[in-house]
């Protein structure tokens, strides 16, 4: 259920209408706008007329959401949310660049990671500490140590930090780090996972899972919101489809679909869905075309000794092209480049 406030509506009245809700055992979720108060009601709406709450004063109008994601609904927040992160906004004019390696391996690589991505324009460090790697015998990340390395590198270049959390006992220590926290697309469906992640007040970055549906991916979403954490930022990585020329097949598509149907603000990962260096560059030019707030893009200063994910990951030099060309694209469709 929706109820939209007047526009003059006072806090009283908002009041008064939170607690008509509760008592029809409503769960209350606020969302304050430039215009108007829009208060979102997870709860037994079937069985409340629209009406009880259509005639309280102060109230514009009231709905009830069809879709199974209520807070996730672009009807909880209209004029769409801004993720802010210290002085980055994801989801308004600027399109934000996230970049670096797959990995951390080293001190020495993720300094010269961070001083290439921040030269470029990107205003967040990417990396991950724990690998989620399809075999045991793969490289599996630094953890901590790997951390640590990052939030230095990132702040000696003036970058935010995003990792990936793989459960639930790591969010603690993400915490201390990273200031956005990432949930891969083996964990999009973690629901624990997602719940505890609620309760944190810091941005997640959720990727759509490889097998997922644009709706399962907001449901996702919604498991977050529903915890308090508003500041969700969804991912289109790539999808599994009997396609095997690419690692993934990029679901473009995806992101003017997620647009219409949520507030929310959802980046492209051109690296993860297209697995190849070569094809990175012109799948993130599109990306942008279609409106995407953000890139995440894995770049390396030595991709060949890579310890994973080498074969996707932009040399420096291809970067700075890529960023050349998205501040002519970006403009095209109303945007600008961050950074």
């Amino acid at each position: 259920m929706i109820v939209i406030m007047d526009e003059g509506a006072t806090e009283l009245q908002v009041q008064s209408v939170i607690d008509r809700m509760m008592e029809k055992e409503f769960t209350v979720h606020r969302s304050t706008g430039r215009i108007h108060t829009v208060l979102g009601g997870v709860g037994p709406e079937d069985e409340i007329d629209p009406v009880e709450f259509e005639v309280m004063d102060g109230v514009k109008e009231c709905r009830r959401i069809v879709s199974p994601y209520k807070l996730a609904s672009r009807h909880f927040r209209p004029g769409g949310t801004v993720v802010r992160v210290g002085n980055v906004e994801i989801g308004g004019p600027r399109v934000v660049m996230m970049a670096g390696p797959c990995s951390v391996e080293s001190r020495e690589q993720i300094q010269l990671s961070a001083k290439l991505v921040a030269k470029a324009g990107a205003s967040v460090l990417r990396a991950g500490a724990f690998k989620p790697r399809s075999s045991p015998y793969s490289f599996q990340g630094l953890g901590e140590q790997g951390l640590e390395l990052m939030r230095e590198a990132a702040d000696a270049n003036g970058l935010l930090v995003i990792s990936e959390v793989m459960d639930s006992t790591q969010i603690p220590l993400l915490a201390r780090f990273a200031d956005i926290l990432q949930v891969g697309a083996r964990n999009m469906q973690n629901f624990s996972l997602l719940r505890e992640l609620g309760k944190l007040r810091k941005p997640i970055l959720l990727k759509r899972g490889i097998a997922a549906t644009i709706e399962e991916l907001l449901l996702s979403a919604e498991y977050i919101l529903s915890g308090g954490n508003y500041d969700v930022i969804l991912c289109e990585r790539g999808i599994r489809t009997f396609e095997s020329a690419t690692r993934n097949t990029m679901d473009l598509s995806a992101i003017p679909v997620v647009k219409k149907l949520s507030h929310l603000p959802i980046v492209a990962d051109p690296s993860h869905g297209t697995g190849r260096r070569d094809h990175v560059i012109p799948m993130a030019r599109a990306a942008v075309a279609a409106g995407a707030d953000g890139l995440l893009v894995e770049v390396h200063p030595d991709p060949d000794r890579a310890l994973s994910d080498g074969a996707q990951s932009l040399r420096p030099e291809q970067l700075n092209e890529l960023m050349e060309q998205l501040r002519i694209i970006a403009p095209a469709v109303g945007r600008a480049m961050a950074g």
